[in-house]
């Protein structure tokens, strides 16, 4: 459900219905204190919070007290090819300048503004004055841009500014003088950062409190090497999917020391080189790396690199192209290090054209690990059902195996009595049949008595096999 739906709900269908069970005269919501009535309209957008002023004369002045404001020219549009046309223009920023002048002149907490820059880049530097000028403490700007655009500097030199979420498809254009020691939060999504290495690195040394960051489909290409270092920082989110070609891999270099960092989440073809120095030992780690398609070997590389600066995550999500990229290092494989903390591996995806053997090499890194989840099942992997080597994590501490998408293939039949045989302190492993399996169920039936029949290294070890 939408925002416009939500606050029709929310103002328009409660306030009938609740006018409609009137006693004595009165309707209940506007018997409600003013602090409630503004918090309930805080949620919607500007315009149906302001048209929430008909109502009756009790709701009149109630939307100028409203301290979240959220301006959004989508809403003015019935279609996509009218968003021209200079009656909607107009009237979209006559309602910003109306709403800004005519509110109450207490503190701003949140500003929202989406819109496009083209119709008047001045008005929309001057709403953004505004809301500095009332002490905005979170800023959310999406502007769609088709000139070049400067924010004002005082976005950038702030002392009241809290969170900036920043999403605008043009140079992002940074003031000579950076200063925001209050900011909690940054996210920038669709910027091209400036050639400048000095001052793209004074944005965030400029944030000594930051405890997240966000960069999101941005484009790096202008600078080689930068290091960020953030000690405050908690949360680190890369959105790293290029806008050209995905076998140029002339990206800058990344390198970022959080020392109390406990989620990281990196989404990208790592055109990008992405060193992570230091974080929390009960970090969450997310790799999302999409199946190749060239230059495997120096992504590969990359990956394990990567990998290098995880060494002390807890709990690791891995897709399948990440794997797949590790696959493509195998000659590397002996250069990632031991995942002393790792308890919990999740792998997304099918484990194609690639062995058990590499897997297992994989595992082997992580001697403490006790929760293994397949999302996807191992796919077609090719058959190593001689090999007799044995991840150290199948014997000291591997205590769940969720296995889902099962086929009821020899592959994966083989590595589950492989797991059950010799990881002596498993406590349950659940396997989920595959969609496709469920379509023969005779054999389903005798996949399931030879599972159960397989010998256990552990007495205590329960199986599931189920839907």
């Amino acid at each position: 459900m939408n925002s416009k739906s939500v606050g029709r709900f929310n103002v328009k269908e409660v306030y009938e219905e609740q006018s409609s069970a009137i006693n004595g005269g009165y309707d209940n919501i506007s018997l409600l204190p003013d602090c409630i009535l503004d918090h309930i309209l805080s949620y919607l957008p500007t315009k149906e919070a302001v048209a929430t002023s008909v109502l009756s004369k009790r709701w009149k002045y109630l939307w100028i007290f409203v301290p979240i404001l959220n301006f959004d020219d989508s809403l003015l549009y019935s279609s996509q090819f009218e968003f021209r046309h200079s009656i909607n223009v107009t009237c979209f920023m006559n309602f910003v300048d109306k709403v800004l002048l005519q509110r109450d002149k207490s503190n701003i907490e949140r500003f929202r503004l989406s819109c496009r820059v083209c119709f008047s880049a001045s008005r929309v530097n001057e709403w953004i004055l505004s809301a500095v000028k009332q002490n905005v403490q979170e800023l959310d700007l999406c502007l769609f841009v088709e000139e070049p655009f400067v924010l004002p500097a005082c976005v950038f030199d702030n002392e009241i500014l809290k969170v900036i979420k920043l999403e605008m498809n043009c140079n992002l254009h940074l003031p000579p003088r950076i200063s925001i020691p209050c900011l909690k939060t940054l996210h920038l999504r669709l910027v091209t950062f400036p050639n400048d290495n000095n001052t793209v690195q004074s944005l965030f040394s400029s944030c000594p409190f930051l405890e997240e960051l966000a960069v999101l489909d941005c484009e790096w290409m202008n600078l080689k090497r930068i290091s960020i270092t953030i000690p405050s920082l908690k949360i680190l989110i890369i959105d790293d999917l290029p806008f050209c070609s995905v076998d140029d891999l002339r990206g800058c270099e990344i390198s970022i020391d959080a020392g109390n960092l406990i989620f990281f989440k990196y989404s990208g073809y790592l055109s990008n080189k992405i060193n992570i120095y230091g974080h929390s030992s009960s970090a969450l780690a997310l790799i999302n790396i999409p199946t190749l398609s060239g230059r495997r070997r120096e992504i590969g590389h990359r990956t394990v690199k990567l990998f290098g600066g995880l060494v002390n995550v807890s709990s690791l999500r891995i897709s399948s192209g990440t794997i797949e990229a590790l696959f493509h290092a195998e000659d590397m494989m002996d250069n990632l290090p031991k995942f002393e903390n790792l308890t919990f591996l999740e792998l997304r995806g099918e484990f194609r054209k690639h062995s058990i053997k590499l897997l297992i090499k994989l595992l082997q890194r992580m001697p403490k690990l006790e929760f293994l989840h397949f999302c996807e099942g191992l796919g077609q992997c090719e058959d190593d059902s001689g090999m007799k080597l044995l991840p150290d994590c199948a014997l000291s501490s591997l205590k769940t195996v969720d296995y889902k998408n099962f086929c009821g293939t020899n592959t994966e039949i083989w590595f589950l009595r492989f797991l059950l045989k010799n990881a002596v302190v498993l406590e349950k492993m659940n396997v989920y049949w595959s969609k496709n399996s469920l379509k023969d169920p005779m054999n389903q039936r005798e996949i399931k008595e030879q599972l159960h029949a397989l010998p256990k290294g552990s007495l205590h070890c329960a199986l599931l096999i189920t839907t």
